[in-house]
């Protein structure tokens, strides 16, 4: 296989399960261009899942391509350099002439330490007293020391350096930028750029003003010309008649003829207001964007060139370019592309922002009459580009601006005058990003293109502006990251109103809400709900057509919070039933999550909302299971035509589950069910409990393990015993039998249950052959419980589908 085609096989299939690789759920290219599925990047030994922080190749084969954790990988033995690692030979023959840095390791010759070279920086900056030895030899002195043996063809390790590189540049102590930048300048600048924007909003009023002006006389005369013409229908009219009842009902017929052509008149005057007022709107939102655009280099500018003075002055006659710090965070804004790293390397936990989070909320309860003064609050001593953004995006989605009150006639040097442009909706959430951004020294852009916002549903196209949006790229931890305050914007929790601006009396108690997925949002996830008219801007390695987007399943953020996966490649969001009207969604849930993880589901018609057919609920058509990590919803369509299917999940603790406490369900995505031709018909499963079938559900709440039937299917004669096994205290067993067209009461004398130690023994006797539902309740003993006379209520343990035959 040529090079170009070895290449072109492993940028489209999994090197583990072989087959095709897309890029939203891509790995790689690794060793060899290799890819994998997300979910298929596991240690080759073990099983174990890694990521791009943790995985390692096998360095004493080429030929292996596999990828494995640490305690499995195959090690190179004492003293053993491979034919593959020519960049340790090369290193090790490089002469001693510098002390700490190889110049060879770099192309060009000449060592140079630009802003992703941190690692190399931290060692430059470690104490002398214990250099480390040049060119990788070791000595008695430094047996220890390990920098340099490994060239940068071991991927694992060159991907090891870039996330250490990421977690030092973020965890870095760098300038806040009140020691660079004079307060008074900046509020100069800001001066300036007000009264620029009083100048457009003074512009604005005029041509509103005008265009109000333009409206009311070409009604006026219209209304005249209209008017002018019924009146002379109504003395022609009368001119023909002469009896006084012919006049009389001339009269009455004019008369509502008149109130009707005003009725349509006024109508149709506020439709043109309406139309004119939006497209007035649309330019002054573009007008806006371009100024702040404008003036957000200029900022940007003036930021720059104090930071360069500022490092200069205190290095004295040290040249610019032997100054790596002053290069840390690039003068101009980078062209897009994609990340060589995810948000988790980042930051795996929103914790991490605790201090900063609390300090956008106390900024955003107190008034600024400037957005210097208001950068500079929320900034505090932060110098690091993840917290500059992050605390400007949470003060943002703290501050509700869509329910702020804006008085009239408000002035422009007030608290409220700084986010005039909300109030007159010239202004969205992303504009005033990119404007803060720009206070603060971040590079911001503000990216069009369309989303798969509210009211869109799986199967729409993308045909016209219905589904237009807008959102941010900002760029930290040395990448263009994607950013969307309004989705990431969540209400006040606990709190009857939202706290006044300056209001004193605040409650400690009040938790804000927010959708943390939607800050620094890695491009494989973002792709799923938004695509931006300039295909580069999806930073992406291999961008998607507008057609591939509207394929891509419908999500939600907390698809992604879930950690959940799609492990089919070819589920879409239009998914067609077969010759019987089934079709299968299956998703992936990690590891960790598999114990707390609750899904729902529901399921109605497409186009009318209905939930019925025939007088039976669309939910008794879907067959929930999980087996292992996947949870599958099986749809049997019961006729013809498309159905919408909603899933829901959330994250319980067992004990949560248990007191039978009612849950909220999310939605985590949905998908358009299309049966063209039903060949089948379709009868509703039993009238059980609604959630997931079989006995996973009672190993993974309960601590139920089963002992006879494992899986949520059962086929059995007329006689069967279903066995579990408690691996704690329960109590109460309750069994119910269902099956369609029967009264339940009717089948309780046929099942029955045991307990004997810690074995539970389900026993039934079918009265006939059919399909039957059983489902399984009990409770937990609480401690002290046998002192108490209060009971927890029984709660839902697992249920099965049954086919009772003679044949079996």
């Amino acid at each position: 296989m040529s090079f170009a085609q070895r290449a072109n096989f492993y940028d489209t299939h999994c090197l583990r399960c072989r087959h095709t690789v897309y890029q939203v759920d891509r790995v790689g290219p690794l060793k060899d261009f290799t890819f994998f599925h997300s979910q298929c990047f596991k240690c080759a030994v073990c099983g174990t899942k890694l990521t791009l922080k943790n995985y390692y190749n096998n360095q004493n084969s080429q030929v292996d391509k596999e990828v494995y954790c640490q305690s499995h990988v195959p090690k190179i033995t004492p003293g053993q350099i491979d034919g593959n690692a020519v960049g340790i030979r090369t290193a090790l023959s490089v002469p001693k002439s510098q002390t700490y840095v190889n110049e060879q390791i770099r192309a060009g010759g000449r060592a140079n330490i630009d802003n992703e070279a941190m690692l190399i920086k931290s060692v430059l900056n470690t104490s002398t007293s214990h250099p480390p030895p040049s060119n990788g030899h070791s000595t008695s002195n430094h047996s220890d020391y390990k920098y340099g043996r490994y060239d940068a063809s071991a991927l694992h390790i060159q991907h090891a350096l870039k996330q250490t590189v990421l977690q030092k540049g973020y965890k870095r102590e760098a300038k806040p930028i009140t020691e660079y930048l004079d307060k008074a300048e900046q509020e100069e600048l800001e001066r300036i750029h007000r009264e620029e924007e009083d100048r457009l909003y003074q512009k604005f009023a005029s041509q509103r003003e005008q265009e109000d002006k333009r409206l009311k006389e070409e009604f006026k005369e219209e209304w005249e010309k209209e008017l002018e013409k019924l009146t002379a229908k109504f003395e022609k009219d009368m001119s023909k008649r002469r009896s006084k009842d012919d006049v009389k009902v001339l009269t009455v017929k004019h008369l509502k003829e008149k109130e009707e052509f005003e009725k349509n008149m006024t109508i149709k005057r506020e439709k043109k207001k309406e139309s004119v007022t939006r497209k007035l709107l649309e330019h002054e939102r573009a007008a806006t964007a371009a100024l702040v655009d404008k003036q957000s280099k200029e900022m940007m500018s003036l930021i720059n060139e104090r930071k360069i003075e500022h490092m200069m002055t205190q290095l004295g006659d040290e040249r610019e370019e032997d100054v790596p710090e002053l290069h840390e965070y690039p003068a101009q804004p980078p062209p897009p592309s994609p990340a060589t790293v995810g948000k988790i390397e980042i930051y795996d936990d929103p914790e991490v922002f605790s201090e900063v989070d609390q300090l956008a909320i106390q900024v955003a309860q107190e008034d600024q009459k400037t957005f210097t003064d208001l950068i500079r609050q929320l900034l505090g001593n932060y110098a690091s580009d993840v917290e500059k953004a992050r605390t400007i995006f949470r003060w943002i989605t703290v501050k509700n601006l869509n329910q702020m009150n804006f008085e009239d006639g408000v002035r422009t040097d007030t608290p409220m005058g700084l986010l005039r442009g909300i109030k007159y909706g010239t202004e969205s959430y992303h504009v005033l990003f990119k404007r803060l951004c720009s206070y603060a020294g971040l590079h911001c852009v503000v990216i069009k293109g369309y989303s798969k916002s509210a009211g869109y549903q799986p199967g729409v196209k993308f045909e016209d502006n219905r589904f237009r949006n807008s959102w941010n790229a900002v760029y930290v931890a040395g990448a263009w990251r994607f950013v969307q305050c309004n989705w990431g914007a969540r209400h006040l929790v606990n709190a009857k109103e939202v706290p006044k601006p300056g209001n004193k009396n605040k409650s400690d108690s009040l938790r804000y809400e927010y959708d943390d997925h939607y800050f620094l949002t890695d491009s494989k996830e973002f792709i799923y709900e938004f695509f931006p008219l300039q295909p580069e801007w999806q930073l992406l390695r291999h961008p998607i057509t507008l057609q591939e987007f509207e394929e891509l399943p419908f999500v939600r953020s907390l698809f992604f919070r879930y950690g959940l996966c799609f492990p089919d490649e070819d589920t879409k969001a239009v998914m067609h039933t077969d010759s019987t009207g089934a079709a299968t969604i299956r998703i992936g849930m990690p590891t960790h999550m598999q114990s707390s993880l609750i899904f729902h589901y529901n399921l109605k018609f497409y186009d009318n909302d209905g939930d019925t057919y025939e007088g039976v609920s669309l939910k008794r058509f879907v067959m929930q299971s999980v087996v292992g990590n996947m949870v599958a919803f099986r749809v049997h369509a019961p006729t013809s035509g498309a159905l919408l299917l909603d899933i829901f999940a959330n994250a319980v603790t067992p004990r949560e589950y248990l007191t039978g406490e009612p849950m909220k369900f999310k939605s985590v995505c949905k998908f358009k069910i299309v049966c063209r031709d039903l060949q089948t018909v379709m009868v509703p499963l039993p009238d059980c409990a609604s959630g997931e079938w079989g006995p996973m559900k009672a190993n993974r709440l309960f601590g139920l393990i089963p002992v006879t039937h494992p899986d949520a299917l059962i086929f059995c004669n007329r006689e069967l015993e279903v066995q579990f096994r408690m691996s704690r205290p329960l109590t109460d067993f309750m069994a119910t039998l269902h099956r369609n067209g029967t009264e339940e009461k009717r089948l309780g004398k046929y099942v029955s249950h045991s307990v004997s130690g810690e074995l539970v023994t389900v026993r039934i006797t079918f009265p006939e052959e059919g399909q039957y539902g059983m489902d399984v309740y009990t409770r937990e003993v609480q401690r002290g419980e046998h002192e108490s006379n209060e009971k927890h209520l029984l709660t839902h343990c697992c249920k099965y589908l049954i086919n009772s035959s003679k044949k079996n």
